[in-house]
């Protein structure tokens, strides 16, 4: 994938199994988004292919969707609604979803009936988290979507994306916060210069975690 003359990815083969939880980790610029951009499929790839659950993204873009929800890292809500009437609207939408249920997940409590302009930043990221999940989706894509939260609303999202998980739903959270990925995460693929670098496991990691791997693979090449 090249923006201009700027190798994006390159070679990027990622395969997520039903009810398993990847934490995409990567420096800035080494490609995340675009690989998240490219499964929502919002930006098409100069080759490859990308299924969520058999359905080519791009072959049947509405079938692929049956099966995703996906938060940015800009969130896209309607600012001129309150949360209730966004999940509404998201709902009527797509023919189906529990609004009531998806409230619980947004937990604004009275917060949920005012405009969400009005809304902090952690307010706006659990909204759209809860509109991605009222199809109750296979696959769960999540672009930084902890930042912005406060400890005990990250606490509570985390532990509804591992409820998913072992329900045999699947979920891929890119951040750039190595704590995070080692405390959720089944799976851990470091993203660096456009290519995986690392897939593993957590228990894997050995000595230094996830922090020392890291500064392995983004040391300059000596020689």
């Amino acid at each position: 994938m090249m923006y201009g003359k700027v190798l994006a990815l390159h070679n990027v083969d990622l395969v997520v199994p039903p009810g398993e939880f990847v934490g995409l980790i990567g420096h800035n610029g080494a490609g995340k988004s675009t690989l998240l951009r490219i499964v929502m499929g919002l930006l098409a790839p100069d080759s490859g292919r990308v299924s969520i659950a058999g359905v080519d993204v791009f072959a049947d873009p509405a079938g692929a969707r049956r099966h995703l929800g996906a938060v940015p890292e800009e969130p896209a809500v309607y600012e001129f609604l309150s949360a209730r009437e966004h999940l509404e609207f998201v709902a009527e939408v797509r023919g189906v979803g529990d609004v009531g249920a998806a409230l619980e997940v947004a937990d604004l409590g009275s917060d949920a009936d005012r405009p969400i302009r009005e809304y902090s930043q952690g307010m706006r990221r659990r909204t759209a988290l809860a509109a991605a999940l009222l199809h109750d989706p296979d696959l769960l894509v999540l672009d930084e979507a902890l930042n912005g939260l406060d400890p005990p609303s990250a606490a509570r999202v985390r532990g509804l994306l591992r409820a998913r998980v072992e329900a045999g739903r699947s979920v891929v959270l890119s951040t750039h916060v190595a704590e995070t990925v080692e405390r959720v995460a089944d799976r851990i693929v470091v993203l660096a210069r456009g290519r995986v670098a690392a897939d593993v496991r957590p228990g894997e990691l050995g000595d230094g975690g996830l922090d020392r791997l890291f500064a392995e693979i983004l040391a300059p090449t000596v020689g």
